[in-house]
């Protein structure tokens, strides 16, 4: 992630990352560049990292492998004024609208959040063709808003969906993320059909491939694509009765119910057991780094 105020951390970090990992083990790792947001990177800084983003693509990227970015954009409806306020650039409209003005914005660009979007906003990003991440539990956690997803749905700009991060969302789990999207839409505009499950679906799946440029290969089921496979149990009690599958895994299945993950072919979970990894070693480790972590910050307070 790059700010302003680390410029040379962020060049050092990501120039690393595309030299030593992108399209690493067997495809299965990118890397990417990714300014922070509007305000927090200035005009100049924003232009730099769209040409060492394109710059490191010729070195390590190719067609079907492209190191993408991905930048915070519209996530609070202050965006613009915060921008302003810290860089003083000319803005005359929307974020977006800005972003444009710098000549930052095409089709391996993920733009995450997408809340407070004017109309000439959402018809660049469509134009632009950009990509976006919707995360509606982190914006609903911290009242950022509502991204009008319908909206860029109908104009046809790739929707993905998104966590955020723990620190937002305080887990990972995209049936969550999966079932709030489709609520949260259908309920705010009065309309039970507006997003269906198999859209959301699809938006959390191959919506999420396109996103990062990498449809070839995986987010969904097909001959020449990575043996990318989630097997859900649906022989449980609250999956009973079964009418619609794509619905069930919307509206009712949980991550305790998924019993088989498969990623290029290889098991890393099997009936609900972590093949590849030890679990309480993790959990050891995660509770000693935070007891570290207050260790440190009560260090500091005293």
């Amino acid at each position: 992630m790059c700010f302003s105020w680390r410029k040379e951390e962020g060049k050092k970090a990501f120039v690393n990352l595309a030299r030593s990992w992108h399209n690493k083990h067997d495809g299965l790792i990118r890397s990417s560049v990714d300014p922070h947001a509007p305000y927090t990177v200035d005009p100049n800084y924003m232009q730099q990292l769209k040409i060492a983003q394109e710059s490191l693509n010729e070195k390590y990227g190719s067609e079907d492998a492209s190191i993408i970015w991905h930048i915070y954009v519209a996530e609070t409806s202050d965006e613009t004024v915060k921008t302003q306020e810290a860089f003083k650039p000319q803005l005359r409209g929307g974020i977006m609208e800005y972003l444009n003005s710098l000549g930052v914005l095409e089709k391996t660009m993920i733009a995450a959040h997408c809340v407070s979007l004017t109309g000439k906003d959402i018809a660049i990003i469509k134009d632009k063709n950009v990509k976006t991440s919707h995360n509606p539990i982190s914006n609903l956690k911290l009242a950022s808003g509502i991204s009008p997803v319908p909206k860029m749905v109908e104009k046809g700009i790739t929707v993905s969906l998104g966590t955020d991060s723990p620190c937002s969302n305080n887990t990972a789990d995209m049936f969550e993320v999966m079932k709030v999207a489709a609520l949260l839409h259908n309920g705010v505009n009065n309309n039970p059909t507006l997003m269906p499950a198999e859209r959301v679906l699809e938006m959390a799946t191959l919506g999420g491939a396109k996103a990062l440029s990498w449809e070839s290969e995986i987010g969904s089921i097909e001959v020449g694509k990575k043996a990318d496979l989630t097997i859900v149990n649906f022989r449980k009690p609250h999956l009973k009765p079964l009418y619609n599958e794509a619905s069930h895994r919307v509206y009712v299945a949980k991550a305790s119910d998924v019993d088989t993950v498969i990623i290029n072919g290889r098991i890393m979970i099997e009936n609900r057991k972590l093949a590849t990894l030890n679990c309480n070693r993790i959990t050891r480790e995660v509770e000693k780094a935070k007891d570290n972590l207050f260790d440190k910050l009560n260090a500091n307070v005293k």
